[in-house]
């Protein structure tokens, strides 16, 4: 693709950046095919081809953004699909967020939108908060109907109908391993995910401590900043990012670090881009060494190799979450450990495409977000599964709400099969 950005705009990091990755796309139209909005909405304007038209148009004017291109741009889920399918290699990532910083600095939404962004921003991100927020939802439930807002109604119907008291796990602590160490790895226990899954964290350090890893939760790591990113809000983003880059680099130099395990792959992808989020900031080498050391549940359990084997033969559906099979690539190990430890293993038709989850997006597109639902739910119950699989908390609450089949995480299945206890999901049913 031509660009014609001047070379003093070129002089800046960021719009360097934009402009190698606009120039790398050729048109091919590819990333259509793939795309879950393009597939939904038949719009060009909402497939990846249609927005690099708008961002690029937006960035090389050095105008503030528009309506319309704000209106597409929030229609983008992020699921980078696109990446998986483009031929040429274009970053679509780093340019939609580059688009989406710009946007949250030049674009002024209706206060609605505003107001609905600042609450996600300040609660998600902190589970006293959320918890008490996810409480407060199921309070409104019968009210539901009575809310103005598509988007509020959405909020609500998100609460699960139990919120799991706090898991003690999570605080700041070191998990001796069991037997000789192996290795020594921080776990990242998130955000959102402590206040609507404790099981998950749970699971994971059982499985890990068993395996011979020595696990720390490391004293001021928190939200992995992905939420707030996603939305644009760069100084937040940035500040949360660098809290944990601090916490671990610590944690390394105190009594060093093999990996640091991440069992949201949402999270995940963020934090392997961290060196690239800090690579013209004084945090430079410490995010880049922090992103080497990340990696998904799935890939250090590979590198463990446990030996499992499943409790009961039950056919299992995996749900590929796009943040780690299009974000960070991981696409084999999940099956492969699941299938390793006696799990039927099957696949929905077109696995590629998004649930519709992807962080905040059910809560600000709802109608969209319920039409993806209503599909992945299609694809995966026409398997006709006694569980399914996902490693992303929110593709669990998001395909959960949609199924009576139990969902749980991968990382649950792999550590009941190698002693530990029946998923909690499991167990209920």
């Amino acid at each position: 693709m031509q660009t014609h950005f001047t070379e003093e705009q070129l002089r800046d990091p960021r719009l360097k950046r934009a402009n190698e990755i606009l120039r790398s796309c050729v048109h091919c139209g590819f990333c259509t095919a793939t795309c879950p909005t393009y597939q939904v909405l038949g719009d060009e304007l909402d497939s990846p081809r249609g927005r690099i038209y708008l961002i690029k148009e937006m960035l090389e004017s050095g105008r503030a953004a528009d309506a319309k291109t704000v209106k597409h741009v929030d229609r983008c889920l992020s699921c980078l699909a696109c990446m998986t399918t483009c031929p040429s290699g274009v970053h679509y990532m780093h340019l939609v967020d580059h688009a989406r910083v710009h946007i949250e600095k030049t674009y002024r939404r209706p206060w609605r939108d505003r107001a609905l962004r600042w609450v996600l921003a300040q609660v998600i991100p902190y589970p006293g908060r959320f918890r008490l927020a996810l409480l407060g939802a199921r309070m409104a439930r019968p009210f539901v109907r009575l809310l103005p807002d598509a988007r509020l109604r959405a909020m609500v119907a998100m609460a699960p109908k139990v919120v799991p008291p706090v898991s003690r796990n999570d605080d700041p602590q070191v998990f001796a391993a069991t037997g000789l160490r192996r290795m020594r790895v921080a776990l990242l226990t998130g955000c959102a995910q402590k206040a609507l899954d404790t099981d998950i964290n749970d699971a994971t350090i059982r499985v890990l401590t068993r395996l011979g890893c020595e696990v720390v939760v490391a004293k001021g790591a928190g939200c992995c900043g992905a939420l707030t990113h996603h939305m644009g809000k760069e100084e937040a983003a940035h500040g949360s990012a660098a809290a944990n880059i601090r916490a671990w680099m610590a944690e390394k130099r105190a009594g060093g670090l093999d990996a640091i395990v991440i069992n949201t792959s949402g999270c995940g992808t963020t934090v392997k881009d961290y060196g690239h989020m800090f690579r013209n900031t004084p945090l430079a080498a410490e995010a880049a060494e922090v992103a080497g050391l990340a990696c998904d549940i799935c890939e250090l359990l590979t590198r463990l190799a446990p030996q499992a084997e499943a409790p009961e033969a039950l056919r299992v559906a995996y749900h590929a979450a796009c943040s780690l099979q299009h974000g960070q690539r991981v696409t084999g190990a999940p099956k492969a450990l699941l299938a390793a430890a006696g799990f039927e293993v099957v696949e929905p038709a077109d696995s590629h495409l998004c649930c519709g989850s992807a962080g905040t997006y059910n809560l600000l597109q709802p109608e969209i977000s319920a039409e993806l639902k209503r599909r992945k739910v299609a694809t995966l119950e026409a398997r006709a599964p006694q569980v399914i699989a996902a490693g992303n908390i929110g593709c669990m609450i998001q395909v959960g709400s949609g199924t009576a089949i139990p969902v749980v995480h991968t990382v649950e299945l792999i550590d009941w099969a190698t002693g530990g206890p029946k998923p909690p999901a499991l167990a209920r049913r």
